[in-house]
């Protein structure tokens, strides 16, 4: 029986994890709510074990879990839903307990911090979230280290800055890539000359990997950084070189961002979280490193190469369909 479960795994950061723990040779679980999802994702390994859930049936949930050590937690919500997300872990929570499993880890956001107080920001900043989603994010925690300091789970949070990569379509990134693969314009969330970071999301997984086999590691939060900090315009302008060609942009603002959201569920709830735009949150990951050594960081120059050509081949496979 596979000693991790991944749950909500059908999402980019899951895959990345599971691409890791493949590549030791660990069999694993993939929980979700959707098993087409699961299947198209993980259908081909043959040491995935694929198992759906039902998370408005306890008995469900810890059936999910049942046999399995250690939980990596990635459940999702819509963007207006945020308040699902300490309901979730009370319940994961709850079941976990039940159901004997010893670990779980939360891959976590900078939501929790709200403003920056300092640059770059550890794992001993306050967490003082002016936001709703930062509000929910940090009762999502709050109720998660308090499961570990009662004794009833060993638990610890892996938090992460935004991220990109080959497919990721819940990206900054991700319609700019496929502007510059395929044509079109580049659609942004903007300022894009504010210092930001981003982490590439192949190079999350080994490290999740190395964290759950380090028993030091729970009981505490830990940062993984982007590789260095940079601009979207120098992104952009990274696609252009690669490509030969410009990239025609359109960038959309906080005043943007709340216009469309008369209309747009997902921009409107995106207005609030504009302070990372314009006050972005750049984590200082020296204690993870500290904690299980040296970590492999994508060039940005290698990412945007992997992300493009993926793009490419994306539209290569959806051209046939159209055309039929």
């Amino acid at each position: 029986m596979p000693k991790v479960a991944l749950l909500g795994a059908a999402g980019v950061i899951g895959q990345s994890i599971a691409a890791a723990l493949r590549g030791k040779g660990e069999r694993y679980r993939v929980v979700g709510r959707n098993d087409a999802n699961l299947r198209q994702a993980f259908g081909n390994d043959p040491l995935a074990e694929i198992v759906t859930w039902d998370t408005d049936s306890a008995e469900s949930m810890r059936a999910a879990v049942a046999g399995a050590e250690t939980l990596i937690y990635l459940v999702g919500v819509n963007y207006w839903q945020f308040e699902l997300h300490p309901q979730l872990m009370r319940k994961t929570l709850d079941a976990a307990v039940a159901a004997g499993v010893t670990n779980i880890v939360l891959i976590g956001t900078v939501y929790p911090y709200g403003r920056a107080r300092t640059t770059p920001v550890r794992e001993d900043h306050p967490r003082d979230p002016h936001t709703f989603k930062g509000q929910m994010r940090k009762a999502q925690e709050d109720m998660l280290m308090q499961a570990h300091a009662d004794g009833r789970i060993n638990a610890t949070v892996l938090r992460l800055p935004d991220f990109y990569g080959p497919g990721v379509e819940a990206s900054l990134l991700h319609r700019a890539a496929l502007a510059a693969a395929n044509g079109g314009t580049a659609d942004l969330i903007g300022p894009i000359d504010r210092p930001h970071e981003f982490v590439f999301v192949p190079d999350v997984g080994p490290v999740v990997a190395r964290v759950i086999d380090t028993p030091a590691a729970f009981g505490k939060i830990w940062h993984l950084a982007g590789a260095g900090v940079i601009t979207q315009r120098e992104l952009i302008q990274e696609m252009e070189r690669q490509t030969g060609r410009p990239l025609k942009r359109r960038v959309a603002g906080k005043m943007t961002l709340r216009l469309l959201g008369l209309f747009n569920p997902l921009m409107r709830e995106m207005v609030e979280m504009n302070y990372l735009m314009t006050d972005p949150v750049v984590l200082d990951d020296s204690a993870l490193q500290r904690l299980i050594g040296p970590i492999r960081k994508t060039p940005y120059r290698e990412g945007i190469r992997q992300t493009l050509a993926a793009a490419e081949c994306a539209n290569a496979r959806i051209a046939p369909e159209l055309a039929g």
